[in-house]
């Protein structure tokens, strides 16, 4: 998933797995209980639901930052879009980045009917406040990254996305139905660019097995540390929020991913990855957790040029946004004065 807020420690964080409210009258330990017995039916809650602090502050949290990893995220691709190697493959490339923008608008509007404006957000990223997934500190140093990115980033995606279908959060849950979607055909593209280079020059399938060794690890690590050393995600999963825990997730997207990566004809870069019979399962190497929570805690390698690139655009766009909501007061005047 495009975020790892339950990863990462929080000193307010319930420490309880079902939150005790504390509520010191009637009528709020009445809301405490309709709002549990909702969560217990598996039912949705909505933004004009009454619902925990506790509740309203991780999903600003966690919507927020997969947000914003969706915006940062269009930053490693779109540094290619210039440099692909024909229309077809620059033409799929601008649709996809403009997907990724889309998926950031849809996550911002989620979590301001949380009550959390869309500038107090971007305001906590642009000053390294939030978060954003690990994944996007990295650079795309060859065209092959383009594709390994929609096959295995985007593929680890939609494998921890697709459950947030189910999320408890209404808002939430309905924009991650069409995300998923539009996911979907960003791994296929993907995957079948990295198709066509492995049936062209040994240089070509060399520069795809560069690619798929440098992301392969990272890949994994995006799902989160495991799930003794995840902070929050019991209580996340306790709320509906998160539905499958870390480690189930990387296990699903190992197992999915082996038999792909067959047909392509490469080698996942794990001497250790090999099919478990009993389990019924692939067993696979240690990741390195060090290299994921410097990421995390922003010193990934390209960490301060994305800011930073987040930050120019915010600033060099400000014109745009004021002419925009000068027009809207202009065109708001002109409504109430015809409504008189």
């Amino acid at each position: 998933m495009y975020t790892q807020s339950f990863s990462v420690p929080d000193g307010d964080a319930p420490t309880a797995v079902k939150l005790v409210s504390g509520a010191t009258d009637n009528a709020t330990q009445a809301l405490q209980d309709a709002f549990d017995a909702r969560i217990d039916a598996d039912g949705r809650i909505e933004p004009q639901d009454w619902m925990p602090d506790a509740y309203r502050k991780t999903l600003v949290r966690q919507i927020s930052q997969h947000a914003h990893s969706e915006i940062v995220g269009m930053l490693p691709e779109g540094n290619w879009i210039s440099r692909a190697p024909s229309l077809k493959r620059k033409a799929i490339l601008m649709a996809k980045v403009q997907d990724e923008a889309g998926h950031g608008l849809y996550l911002y509007s989620a979590a301001e009917t949380l009550g959390t404006s869309r500038d107090q957000m971007l305001d906590a990223l642009h000053t390294g406040r939030a978060k954003y997934s690990s994944i996007f500190t990295y650079p795309t140093l060859t065209w092959a990254d383009v594709g390994v990115i929609g096959w295995l980033v985007d593929g680890a995606a939609i494998m921890n996305q697709i459950p947030l279908c189910r999320c408890s959060y209404g808002p939430y849950a309905r924009a991650m139905v069409r995300v998923c979607k539009e996911e979907s055909f960003h791994q296929r593209q993907g995957y079948e660019a990295l198709l066509v280079m492995m049936t062209g020059t040994q240089e070509q399938k060399d520069m795809v097995q560069d690619a798929v060794n440098r992301w392969w690890w990272k890949c994994l690590a995006m799902f989160g540390p495991p799930d003794a050393d995840s902070p929050n995600s019991a209580q996340g999963m306790r709320w509906g929020i998160k539905r499958i825990s870390n480690d189930d997730l990387r296990q699903k997207f190992v197992d999915a991913t082996v038999p792909q990566a067959k047909v392509l004809g490469v080698t996942l870069p794990d001497p250790d990855l090999k099919w478990n019979e009993e389990r019924q399962h692939h067993d696979y190497g240690a990741i390195d957790w060090d290299e994921f929570w410097a990421t995390v805690n922003g010193n990934g390698p390209c960490n301060k040029e994305r800011l930073n690139t987040r930050v120019k655009a915010w600033n060099e766009g400000a014109w745009v946004r004021e002419a925009a909501l000068a027009h809207a007061r202009k065109q708001q005047d002109k409504q109430m004065k015809e409504a008189a």
